[in-house]
């Protein structure tokens, strides 16, 4: 048994993780003792093989996961700033950007309620953008080398020190940190070992993902259409099925059902399916020519009540596991992530400066002496109360908005009864009417609805 001691241990090597390993080492500068600057040690620990290439339809490893996300443009740009432009996913798909998303239609089947929003009317260039989630895993495991991946490795047991926690592996070797962070999603159970209890809403429904050819361009639109079996999203994107790639015609789909639904839609011929969508979307982009292959997964509302625990915090799927039905999980992760490097980037800095403050002035030996007795340490603490309790802080109105909203949105727009749907579609119709009332709706599909002063969009329309 090997033992190693690091400032941070992240455990789940998909999106979250990897991303987070890589920002933590490349923008945070701590002061060593021998006067030298370097970032903070990182390891991260994923279950995951990376060398694995072979798709996923069921188990999701975040190195072939066949989903597709759409980021928003806070995301985008907080990505960017991390070193990590999609641009770069250009290269690795014959010089092809992942899509812009410049418009967005809300509909609901049947009814009048409509909305349509256009990205040059509040003068950005696009909502958002639509990435396969395997490429930009795989970009961002490849971005880095400044900190330690061990996978594939499986965590059998946590332990928490009043100064440090001890992560043991499946090899019998020992990590010893000061900040241990989940973003494993939460399917490994190791929240609840740390004390970090779980709420779990079912919501009894199912989603299926897949990817389309339609007989149109899709222009760059994305669809959110609310129909009498659930809601179903429509976001542009070229993939290859059977041989053919779209050219400019594709669509990566999220069709979520009531469970019994979804089953029996999942167990069609190809022909019945494509009947069933193209009944529910319509021929707004014409006919269906092709459909991928499926796959599912059940959809539930999972809240941690708390993010954080002793020298431990979660963050992305581990911290709340949202319906797709606003696009909102994913990058409500990403913006967990952003806000545990800038206080950490923060601490860091407050830490840097109060040592050279230290070595600048003239300590008696009783001074000494007492900074001693006192806890005084030239290392930077990561995992210390103060920035623990400092991101629980600063995810709590952000976290709460975006899961009352989205949960809000679920039980809204999958309901059937009269009232209800005559109350959607009055407020989709009165949203497509009031300026300000859109101009607040692009800013939380945009991710800058809930966000500090000073990182806000810089757009004036926003």
């Amino acid at each position: 048994m090997e033992s190693a001691a690091v400032d941070v241990v992240i455990i789940g090597g998909g999106i979250v993780g990897t991303v987070l390993a890589k920002a933590l080492c490349e923008n945070i500068s701590l002061k060593k003792s021998e006067g030298k600057n370097t970032g903070l040690s990182v390891a991260l620990i994923d279950a995951a093989d990376p060398k694995e290439m072979a798709p996923s339809h069921n188990d999701f490893n975040p190195f072939t996961d066949t989903r597709v996300i759409a980021l928003a443009r806070r995301t985008v740009n907080e990505l960017a700033d991390v070193g990590l432009s999609l641009d770069d996913l250009a290269k690795q798909h014959n010089g092809e950007l992942p899509p812009k998303i410049k418009q967005i239609e809300v509909s609901d089947k049947g009814h009048l309620g409509l909305l349509n929003l256009h990205s040059q009317d509040y003068h950005i260039d696009a909502f958002g953008q639509v990435v396969s989630l395997s490429a930009l895993t795989r970009l961002a495991a490849n971005a880095s080398t400044a900190y330690q991946h061990i996978a594939p490795a499986k965590v059998t047991g946590v332990e928490q020190h009043s100064d440090h926690v001890d992560v043991l592996l499946d090899s019998g070797d020992v990590l010893t940190t000061k900040l241990l962070i989940l973003a494993d999603g939460g399917r490994s159970g190791l929240a609840e070992r740390v004390g970090i209890a779980k709420t779990v809403s079912d919501y009894h429904q199912t989603a299926i993902v897949f990817n389309v050819h339609m007989q149109m361009p899709h222009e760059n639109k994305a669809y959110e259409r609310f129909t009498d079996s659930g809601p179903l999203a429509f976001l542009p994107f070229d993939s290859e099925i059977n041989d053919v790639k779209a050219n400019g015609n594709g669509f990566s789909v999220v069709w979520t059902l009531e469970t019994q639904a979804a089953r029996a839609l999942m167990e069609m011929d190809k022909a019945s399916f494509v009947k069933a969508l193209q009944h529910a979307f319509g021929y707004r982009q014409g006919k269906i020519l092709r459909v991928s292959d499926t796959a599912s997964y059940p959809l539930a509302l999972t809240k941690a009540q708390q993010v954080t625990s002793h020298r431990t915090v979660v963050v992305g799927n581990a911290a709340q596991a949202l319906h797709p039905i606003a696009g909102q999980g994913f990058n409500l992760g990403l913006r967990d992530l952003s806000a545990l490097v800038c206080i950490l980037k923060r601490e860091s800095v407050l830490k840097n400066a109060a040592s050279e403050l230290s070595k600048s002035q003239a300590f008696t030996q009783e001074n000494a002496q007492k900074s001693q007795s006192e806890g005084s340490d030239d290392h930077f603490d990561a995992g210390a109360f103060s920035i623990i309790q400092r991101y629980a802080n600063e995810r709590k109105k952000d976290r709460d908005n975006t899961i009352a909203l989205t949960d809000t949105l679920v039980r809204t727009f999958s309901n059937q009864y009269f009232p209800t749907v005559i109350g959607r579609n009055v407020s989709l119709l009165a949203l497509s009417m009031m300026p300000q009332a859109k101009k607040t709706f692009v800013k939380h599909t945009t991710g800058y609805g809930v966000t500090p002063h000073g990182n806000r969009d810089n757009n004036a329309a926003c």
